[in-house]
């Protein structure tokens, strides 16, 4: 899939600032999106080892070789460019001259805010989004099959098997990512980690608990999952902390950025997912949070969201402000409507100070979405919309 859904927001941009970067998961589909979207741009892959060679050991040649309008991808192998390209930019005063791509966030966010703040827009690429799947007309309608294949590009452009897809998936990022951001000792422990977080997907995190399961400290344990998350294999959604009643939860809840490498992980194969499965919940959740959260990166929505729960179990499954209308969102993978399901929903709205304006919204597994007086009912299918 050629054009995806952030390339209006990128073009944009490009007459805005000197510097466009690209961050997103490896295999999520970079650098094929940069080479056709923006095929007047020379293209550079910084893994191949001679150019990384030549730009760690003559930057200022390395730079010479090309003009304006260059694609560096994989950039932050080569962190001393950052300041060669700060002093180009800021010479030449040119918009849209370079397009940095990377796959280590942590790695290239660094190098950016350490040099080129101000001088470059930042966006990120995720694995498909319910919409540009429905574009390309690999959207099923079965979903529990949708969910546990996933949406990396490899497995429906080329087909590829999921099983071996994410098998592979994981040994290649365990081999290299993580060994290149710290220094793992012992791939085991860190593929049990991993496994015991995807276990744990939809749900608070308890450092101790998971460090002790997997026999490591707890120290280790939250370095192990800032890695996960600066590699966009887990993304931490915050509590919302506004005062709306004293007794918060303030722990972050966890969830994969791809449904398919979850499932992988849960040990759930050949698409072998549906209302039975004792995690069927906790999958859907993460399936619907992450939709919002890959809409929101590849539309540029630049919302914040959040959850709230306090100590009585009461919870909004996902919440955002926009303007002056609080939306809230209750989350169930039920394929019927039930009343009970917008008991959390109305809960919240009356501690809600009455100044707030709010969208309540269900969300749930079914085909039909619903406009009522006072709630929203959306069925998964019209993300795709």
């Amino acid at each position: 899939m050629e054009n995806r859904s952030i390339v209006e927001s990128i073009r944009e941009n490009l007459g805005k600032y000197p510097i466009i970067a690209l961050t997103g998961p490896r295999q999520s589909g970079k650098t094929t999106f940069l080479r056709t979207a923006f095929s007047k741009y020379t293209y550079v892959n910084l893994e191949d080892p001679d150019l990384r060679t030549y730009a760690k050991t003559d930057p200022r040649g390395f730079l010479n070789e090309y003009d304006a309008h260059i694609i560096f991808d994989e950039v932050q192998r080569v962190p001393k460019l950052f300041s060669y390209l700060q002093t180009i930019v800021d010479d030449r005063k040119i918009m849209g001259q370079f397009i940095l791509s990377g796959s280590q966030n942590f790695n290239l966010m660094e190098s950016i805010t350490q040099t080129l703040a101000g001088r470059v827009a930042v966006f990120k690429l995720f694995p498909f989004d319910l919409r540009e799947m429905k574009k390309a007309k690999w959207l099923g309608k079965d979903l529990g099959e949708v969910i546990s294949k996933g949406f990396y590009p490899a497995v429906h452009e080329r087909k590829i098997d999921p099983d071996r897809y994410y098998a592979d998936y994981i040994k290649t990022y365990v081999n290299r990512d993580v060994s290149q951001l710290i220094n793992i000792q012992n791939d085991r422990l860190f593929s049990s980690f991993i496994r015991l977080c995807a276990a744990r997907a939809g749900q608070l995190i308890n450092f101790n608990d998971i460090a002790r399961d997997t026999g490591v400290s707890h120290n280790t344990a939250r370095n192990w999952l800032s890695i996960l998350e600066t590699s966009y294999i887990v993304h931490i959604l915050k509590p919302h902390f506004n005062n709306y009643n004293k007794r918060l939860i303030k722990s972050p809840k966890i969830y994969f950025y791809d449904t398919g490498l979850l499932c992988h992980l849960l040990n759930i194969r050949k698409g072998n997912l549906g209302p039975k499965h004792p995690l069927w919940g906790n999958i859907f959740e993460n399936f619907i949070i992450m939709e919002l959260e890959k809409q929101n990166a590849h539309l540029d929505q630049m919302r914040e969201y959040y959850f709230w729960r306090d100590s009585h179990g009461h919870e909004i499954d996902l919440l955002y402000h926009e303007n002056n209308l609080l939306n809230i969102f209750e989350i169930k993978s039920s394929t019927t409507i039930q009343s009970r399901m917008l008991k959390g929903l109305d809960y919240f709205e009356k501690i809600v100070p009455d100044s707030s304006q709010i969208c309540k919204t269900l969300v749930y597994g079914g085909q039909k979405s619903q406009k009522r007086t006072e709630h929203t009912i959306q069925a998964w299918i019209d993300f795709a919309k």
